[in-house]
């Protein structure tokens, strides 16, 4: 019977999400000689080769995919047995590190950890910010418990690495300037905006939903303006300079401008769906499960 070593699966599980040895060298602190020795090893004790050169890259062969779509399976219950082992050991005390890209913390994430607060004194939630693909990053490499982030950016179900948990539909609203024409229309729909100059981020997410949900109301809209952070985009329409969309979660976490009115869009209504991840089997343990909860109660009163 061949003898397992988890180590060196998850060098090469890590190798898989890195893709060259330089750069799972560095995510494991571990040196590019060190890790290609247990990857050989590994390839030893299993007799099958696991890499194949590729130019001045190595690829994984058949036989390595084959042992990883088995190894998540067994990462998976490891998990799980270190979720019930911090339940067993610590009951409501613990640590759960979160991490939420920007405007999750303080519409999803900060209302939780009060509740938590309250409820379970004795758990500490850790926040962490960050974008969607660094938060997936942080949570595979378990600098992170639970990482949100949009579903159009999360892995997918497909993902052995990971169980998804939807939380929101977050609905997109329009930032008008307080005297702009419309912003009293009854029955304001996204297409009535095709003619206005938009503001909205230069690439990233933000800029692909709102691309997406003017070209689904029928237009492209006109980039007068790139901004990321909504401290500037709502200064840029509270000025008169452009429109935009505007998560309704930003405006629940306290992006608002008195000079900017904020339009409820009437017929087919934007939105944006919103997604916690954990390593498969931790939603078992009982810190991130209470998290989780928290969670999804926050965002069933956003919804």
């Amino acid at each position: 019977m061949t003898e397992w070593d988890i180590k060196k699966l998850q060098i090469l599980r890590t190798l898989s999400e890195r893709g060259t040895v330089t750069a799972t060298a560095e995510a494991l602190l571990m040196t590019p000689s060190a890790v290609s020795q247990q990857l050989s090893n590994l390839a030893k004790q299993l007799g099958v080769p696991l890499l194949e050169a590729q130019g001045r890259r190595v690829r994984l062969t058949d036989a390595a995919h084959l042992v990883l779509r088995h190894a998540e399976a067994v990462f998976a219950q490891l998990e799980r047995v270190d979720a019930e082992l911090d339940g067993y050991l610590r009951g409501d005390a613990g640590l759960v590190r979160v991490g939420a890209f920007s405007t999750a913390v303080p519409a999803l994430v900060v209302p939780a950890v009060r509740r938590l607060r309250e409820a379970h004194p004795l758990l500490e939630v850790r926040v962490r910010e960050a974008e969607a693909a660094e938060a997936y990053e942080l949570l595979a490499s378990g600098d992170v418990d639970v990482a949100l982030s949009l579903a159009a950016h999360a892995p997918t179900a497909r993902d052995g690495r990971f169980s998804r948990v939807p939380l929101l539909a977050d609905p997109l609203d329009v930032a008008l300037p307080a005297g702009h024409a419309l912003a009293s229309v009854e029955g304001l729909r996204l297409a009535d905006l095709s003619g206005e100059p938009w503001i909205f981020g230069g690439s990233g997410p933000w800029s692909e939903i709102t691309l997406a949900s003017c070209e689904a109301a029928g237009f492209v809209p006109e980039q007068a303006h790139s901004a990321a952070g909504w401290t500037a985009i709502l200064s840029m329409v509270e000025a008169g300079m452009g429109v935009a969309l505007v998560p309704r979660m930003a405006t629940e976490g306290g992006a608002r401008r008195a000079g900017v009115v904020m339009r409820v869009l009437t017929g087919e209504q934007p939105r944006r769906h919103v997604v916690a991840a954990v390593r498969r089997g931790a939603e078992e343990g009982r810190g991130v499960g209470r998290v989780l909860g928290a969670l999804r109660r926050v965002a069933q009163r956003l919804g």
